[in-house]
């Protein structure tokens, strides 16, 4: 990523809020409160500006309790406009981080120099990676039957369609790109991931509409999806609505899914999510017995996307895949 943008996202990461009336966290201070000192599991929060993360469909900035985000260069403007509106609607107060709001004719979104959009968040303490049994499943989950059950007509409109389905087919586009054929275990494991995708719908390989009336979803959900608000010990909130939209709500529960079925996720683990999204009133499968048949196309798909992108990565790297990599294409290969 440009130094120039780099500095351009710690700037707006910087400004100060002035209007207290900005979108109020819920059981928290107002999202835009002056800044005060404050530590994050044990460390004191950043003053000077620190990059979160720096990738092709990202950059992430944060000083104190602000962060700034450049998405995509590909982002469509429009429709993320529409998303940051619905993250700040009431309705999804307690369930999505509220973005900051920005002095832009949008209100939440900037455009930098290039035209790919900026925007800012308040900074909320993220899923601990070296504390797995720590993990949010059962809040994850309650949050997803929250988001669920919102009235997409009752948001700012027209609200998108949910990007699942997209990602899933740039995953297996970015497969295709890659080197494979150098590394012959590689050339092998992108044979069973193109078998995998053959036997998906048409819907789930972003070919055709998703089955309707659908519901308002998230996306993208993975425990990286979550952070705690306000931090260090507010409730959890999802975060990053590139992908909010409505569509199949079973594609929010895949990634656990395709984990369980490929032995990633521990049996009591999926049990405990899926036990508290029912419990929740969750929508996307029935209230008890086998959720499969609403969960079997979503979780396919979530497989074979998530073994595309190993692919992917291993095969500039010239290495063979780890274990879990290997179950996923083993996964998909049973698909076939």
């Amino acid at each position: 990523m440009s130094r120039a943008l780099i500095r351009r996202l710690a700037a707006l990461s910087e400004t100060a809020v002035t209007s207290e009336s900005a979108t109020r966290a819920p059981d928290g201070p107002a999202v835009g409160a002056p800044a005060r000192a404050h530590s994050v599991a044990g460390t004191s929060a950043p003053e000077r500006p620190a990059v979160l993360a720096d990738r092709p469909d990202g950059t992430v900035v944060r000083t104190g309790r602000t962060v700034a985000k450049a998405h995509a260069p590909d982002c469509d403007a429009a429709a993320l406009a529409v998303r940051l509106r619905i993250a700040a609607h009431p309705l999804l107060h307690g369930t999505l981080l509220p973005p900051l709001p920005v002095a832009g004719p949008d209100g939440y979104l900037l455009r930098y120099e290039d035209g790919r959009p900026l925007t800012r968040w308040p900074y909320g303490r993220p899923v601990a990676p070296d504390d797995p049994a720590a993990a949010p499943w059962e809040d994850a989950a309650r949050l997803l039957a929250r988001l669920h059950a919102v009235d997409p007509e009752a948001l700012p409109g027209p609200v998108p369609p949910m990007r699942g389905p997209a990602k899933a087919a740039r995953a297996l586009a970015r497969m295709r790109s890659a080197p494979v054929a150098a590394v012959p275990s590689l050339a092998a494991a992108a044979r069973a991931v193109e078998a995998g995708w053959a036997t998906l719908p048409a819907w789930a390989r972003d070919e055709a509409p998703m089955p309707g009336p659908g519901l308002l979803c998230h996306g993208d959900l993975h425990l990286g999806q979550l952070v705690r608000h306000p931090e260090p010990d507010g409730r959890w909130l999802l975060i990053d609505v590139d992908d909010l939209g409505v569509g199949e709500p079973g594609w929010d529960l895949a990634r656990p899914a395709a984990w369980f079925a490929s032995g990633l996720l521990a049996g009591e683990v999926w049990a405990r999510f899926l036990g508290a999204y029912r419990a929740a009133g969750g929508r996307a499968v029935r209230p008890e017995g086998d959720p499969w048949p609403e969960l079997d196309v979503p979780a396919r798909a979530l497989t074979v996307q998530t073994a595309a992108l190993a692919v992917a990565k291993a095969a500039p790297e010239g290495r063979a895949l780890d274990e879990a990599e290997g179950a996923l294409v083993d996964s998909c290969a049973r698909m076939g």
